[in-house]
């Protein structure tokens, strides 16, 4: 696994604080390391949030529920660990 500098989320400041808060997980209040590799570059962290908020929002078709067992198969296909 690659090494990736990150800030964590209990030393971010300014607009990184803001974007981790807004990134927490509502179950465990964590932010993501997949969210953390883009805390030298808030500007990226902003549009993996609006990414995801765009991706799995709830609409025709699939339901949030179902959009998150979709993302996990496929990270599984992948051999992703999270």
């Amino acid at each position: 696994m690659a090494w990736i500098e990150r800030i964590p989320p209990e030393e971010a400041k300014g607009e990184l604080r803001k974007l981790y808060a807004a990134g927490r997980d509502p179950r465990n209040g964590r932010v993501d390391h997949i969210l953390q590799v883009h805390s030298l570059h808030p500007e990226g962290l902003q549009a993996h949030l609006a990414l995801y908020r765009a991706v799995m929002r709830p609409g025709q078709g699939l339901d949030l529920a179902d959009r998150e067992l979709v993302a996990w198969q496929v990270s599984r296909w992948n051999g992703c660990f999270y």
